[in-house]
């Protein structure tokens, strides 16, 4: 039987959408996950997708009730661009959500006012989870570092959400490091084209396409995985492309650490995952570009929540919307 809703414990709820699996879970208001689900998407688009998170976001609200929980706030990661004045989202690798109305979809389904709902980009959750239960805890000015099949940060100052004037903020793929420029920059700029994981492949088979030797890697045949392991068997493809990277990255934090003055960057993603073993070399190169007292500040650190960390930062920033926190 289910208590009076003056008896119910507070909870908020979270929602995780990835390119292809959707998370979702109810948190206690000290953080702790209470109940947790997951599916397989497929990235199916349109309606179609904006019905599965409207599905989960209902499942986990009728669970919460059944077990004596009060859903207080919801938080939605998208794995895009939140466009919080027209109440939009655009996700790139989900179809038909150039401008998709999710905001709308959710709170025509819950139909209860009372319960603010907050959408944000997956970068930006991805910092805020990390400020709630991962390594950014205390901090008031942080980044998350997010490098996977493309490259971009959330960015925390002063306890805030850096978002801009569209919610495009953070989107340092296209921070301009090197001259001349490229019209291969255009899609996803310079640095996401060097030093993302798709960056990381295409470079590798590049160079074996022009004639560099490598015992490891074939040039159709390249994954950022196949790079790693390379790397570790002192492949000198793997070595020139990676050891690229590390520049590209470290000039990065540079950038950020000269223009925003963090306490920590986070770095997180697909990429790292093996890259951790280059912090302290992605640390040394930023030392050479930055400004000299803040770079003496910062730590570089690695995400303690890893795949978990838009999931949790999508319940805290429902807690932070309830709570004004």
């Amino acid at each position: 039987m289910v208590k009076t809703t003056d008896s119910m414990q507070r909870v908020v709820l979270g929602i995780d959408l990835g390119g292809t699996k959707l998370s979702g879970a109810l948190f206690s208001i000290d953080g702790e996950p209470i109940h947790r689900t997951e599916i397989q998407h497929g990235a199916k688009g349109g309606v179609e997708t904006g019905s599965l998170v409207v599905k989960m976001v209902l499942d986990l609200k009728s669970h919460a009730q059944d077990h004596a929980y009060r859903v207080e706030s919801i938080g939605i990661c998208i794995p895009g661009i939140s466009n919080q004045e027209q109440r939009t989202v655009w996700a790139p690798n989900i179809p038909e959500w150039e401008a998709y109305p999710l905001y709308k979809e959710l709170r025509d389904a819950i139909n209860n006012p009372a319960i603010p709902i907050s959408i944000e980009s997956d970068r930006n959750c991805y910092i805020l989870g990390e400020m709630w239960k991962g390594n950014a805890r205390q901090c008031s000015n942080a980044i998350f570092m997010a490098i996977g099949t493309g490259i971009g940060i959330g960015i925390v100052s002063n306890g805030q959400i850096i978002n801009g004037m569209n919610g495009i903020s953070g989107a340092i793929g296209w921070m301009a490091l090197d001259r001349p420029y490229s019209k291969e920059y255009e899609p996803c700029g310079q640095l996401e084209f060097h030093a993302s994981g798709t960056g990381i492949a295409r470079k590798a088979a590049n160079l074996i396409k022009q004639g560099a030797k490598s015992e490891y890697l074939n040039a159709d045949q390249i994954s950022v995985r196949n790079v790693f392991s390379a790397y570790a068997a002192h492949d000198p493809v793997a070595v020139e492309v990676l050891e690229k990277c590390i520049e590209y990255w470290g000039m990065a934090v540079a950038n950020l650490v000269s223009l925003l003055n963090p306490e920590k960057i986070i770095f997180g993603g697909g990429v790292f995952g093996p890259a951790i073993q280059f912090l302290d070399d992605i640390y040394e190169e930023a030392c050479k570009w930055a400004q000299p007292i803040s770079i003496q500040q910062v730590k570089l650190e690695t995400s303690a929540l890893q795949g978990d960390a838009g999931l949790y930062g999508a319940g805290y920033m429902a807690i932070r919307n309830e709570f004004m926190l």
